[in-house]
């Protein structure tokens, strides 16, 4: 939302150039786009407003015993189930359903605000204004006179704010411990590469990576199980930072290949539903040959999807 206007002026400035308006009508443009913002903000405000309605009663003793009996703690899962029921409607492009799961994860944020209203913490207005502030603050290149050169000045700059606020914080107190471990170990190697604490070439990260492969497998020939545990670790800790340097979100790779593995296992077992036999009967050779060809399919439906 804050880079709005400035999305606005580069529009104003194509419509421009490309139909040559003259001034008169220039500012039309101007009245109809602000007039579309504010149908958008007025819109916005009074379905919110609704909304915080629905939560407080929902929460009031008349209201719903689910709801009244929720505590911070017993809604965390399924604020992390919402979330990533989100990202898959991102990773499926279906906006649809985005917009839903958005709502869902919507309805976690208000009722953690009115649960903490009701212990007389913060309410959510308390939370939209910390957000807004944090906002302006941490974008002094839009919203002051600092001047920035491409989006690794974005990043320092960021990160040099974020230290102000937290003084009394370390670097990596900013990574939530709970976390998936991949993204964890991910978003640590970006924080402390923004201080320099990082390999400066691609290579040395590539480097590291083998080394743990070697300790680990070092560990397998011993057979200590406590140092395997460590060196699986390490290994894919080095492997999270390779994918940084690639230029890669591992915990998404990840996520994504699953997702692959299990549409393709899905038209193995499909394979195999039609035949009428139990997976189990099938030998190795032929679960791979049905894996094979969930793969072609899968590269036909790609290469169709690009035509």
């Amino acid at each position: 939302m804050y880079s709005t206007d400035k999305a606005t002026e580069s529009h104003e400035e194509d419509t421009r150039q490309r139909m040559r308006l003259r001034p008169s009508v220039e500012n039309d443009i101007a009245i109809i786009v602000m007039t579309d913002k504010q149908k958008r903000k007025t819109e916005a405000l009074a379905a919110f407003a609704e909304l915080i309605d629905i939560i407080d009663t929902l929460r009031s003793p008349g209201g719903c015993p689910w709801d009244r009996k929720q505590t911070s703690k017993t809604l965390k899962p399924y604020f992390i189930e919402e979330t990533y029921e989100a990202l898959d409607a991102i990773d499926n492009n279906d906006f649809s359903h985005l917009r839903e799961e958005l709502g869902d994860v919507l309805l976690q944020i208000m009722l953690h605000s009115q649960i903490a209203f009701e212990s007389e913490e913060f309410h959510i207005g308390h939370v939209i204004s910390g957000l807004a502030r944090k906002m302006i603050q941490r974008h002094p290149h839009v919203f002051a006179d600092v001047q920035v050169d491409g989006e690794a000045d974005v990043l320092k700059n960021w990160e040099q704010i974020k230290a102000e606020e937290k003084k009394d914080k370390g670097i990596l107190d900013g990574v939530p411990r709970a976390l998936p471990g991949l993204l964890r170990a991910y978003r640590m190697g970006q924080k402390v590469g923004r201080v320099g604490f990082d390999w400066p070439s691609i290579e040395g990260v590539r480097e590291k990576v083998h080394e743990e492969l070697a300790e680990l497998h070092d560990a397998l020939e011993a057979q200590d199980a406590d140092s395997i545990f460590q060196e699986m670790g390490d290994v894919l800790f080095a492997m999270a930072q390779w994918a940084r340097h690639i230029g890669v979100d591992p915990e998404d790779s990840l996520r994504q290949c699953c997702n692959r593995f299990g549409n393709r296992f899905a038209h193995v077992e499909n394979s195999v539903m039609v035949n009428n036999r139990s997976i189990r009967e099938y030998s190795l050779d032929e679960l791979e040959q049905l894996w094979k060809q969930a793969k072609e399919n899968e590269q036909l439906r790609k290469f169709a999807s690009e035509q």
